[in-house]
């Protein structure tokens, strides 16, 4: 057999290096994120804790057909090259279709695609609805090393296309696990159906917007369901914890709520902020005809109606009639 020149040799030898080095990028986080090196599987429960009360947040407060209340709640564990959603960037068909009608069968076939195309989706896990504004419901997941990072949506119910959730909350902290996250949960526009209110109907974005953070002061319009313009924050409208588990996943028993008596209110009530919602009026109507004896000055008023009634220590409601002295048209 004839032996290799030094240059075959040589080309092997990169050739090889150059499989390595592939390989070994192939498998890291893409974006240069940070390596997991924790070892083992960790298993998390996960509790959603609803905080949309209408002391909170006065303004069109929905109180029936439906009132206020949350989706059940769809999440998975995956990897960086997996995206269920993220602010700025365009909502999928399946994020579109569950933050406008609580429907998740196209998300869920996203999910598994990418769970089987890209290996990139380790588990999807869910929670029950939550019945009203203020309340609780539970999971557990499974995270590991390759697939560290966790994102959820719920939708807030009733609603054109919002949404709460987080977006690739990684649980993992170079080689160990994180015991304990809780995050604080703000809403978001799905930017697929441009309403205003919670009530609002149908109107599609045309052409589709990116999902966006809805903040006191965005949308800019007094119409918009949770416009506070006195405030420079909203207070979060929901809460999510993700706590370690220790013993078996069977062992675990979440904390009992006790729906037949509070009505699955949480117990935090003394904590809820106040926030002001200030009166709001309309437009002043049309003056009236004036009237009066002749030879002498008459009067006439003009009227205006609350559009929204103060709660919560806001600006009360200015005068909704008033007077002005004038020459009569037709005297008696």
């Amino acid at each position: 057999m004839e032996a290799p020149t030094p240059a075959a040799a040589q080309g092997r030898a990169l050739w090889a290096l150059l499989l390595a080095t592939l390989g070994s990028v192939a498998g890291q986080p893409l974006g240069g994120d940070p390596v997991c090196t924790a070892r083992s599987l960790a298993r998390y429960s996960l509790s959603f804790t609803g905080k949309w009360s209408q002391t909170a947040f006065p303004k069109q407060y929905p109180l029936f057909r439906p009132p206020a209340q949350w989706s059940s709640l769809l999440g998975a564990a995956h990897s960086s090259d997996y995206s269920m959603w993220r602010e700025r960037q365009y909502a999928s068909h399946g994020l579109r279709d569950f933050a406008e009608r609580g429907e998740a069968w196209v998300l869920m076939r996203e999910l598994q695609a990418a769970g089987e195309q890209l290996q990139s989706v380790h588990e999807v896990f869910s929670a029950p609805a939550v019945p009203s504004g203020t309340g609780q419901t539970s999971a557990e997941l499974e995270v590991h090393a390759r697939h560290s990072l966790v994102s959820f949506v719920v939708r807030i119910v009733p609603s054109p296309d919002w949404f709460v959730g987080v977006d690739s909350l990684d649980l993992c902290d170079g080689d160990r696990w994180r015991e304990q996250v809780t995050v604080d949960l703000y809403p978001h526009d799905a930017g697929t159906d441009s309403g205003f209110t919670f009530s609002s109907p149908n109107f599609a974005t045309i052409p589709q917007d990116t999902v966006t953070e809805i903040t006191s002061s965005s949308p800019s319009h007094p119409a918009n369901s949770f416009y506070y313009p006195r405030l420079k924050a909203l207070p979060p409208i929901a809460r999510v914890t993700l706590v370690r588990l220790r013993q078996s996943p069977r062992a675990f028993v979440p904390p009992a709520l006790d729906l037949a008596s509070r009505g699955n209110e949480i117990m935090d009530s003394l904590s809820v902020p106040e926030t002001p919602l200030d009166c709001e009026v309309s437009l002043w109507s049309s003056w009236g005809l004036c009237t009066g004896p002749c030879g002498k000055l008459g009067a006439k008023s003009r009227t205006r109606y609350v559009r929204v009634q103060p709660a919560n220590h806001g600006a009360p409601c200015p005068k909704l009639e008033e007077e002005a002295e004038c020459v009569p048209d037709n005297c008696v």
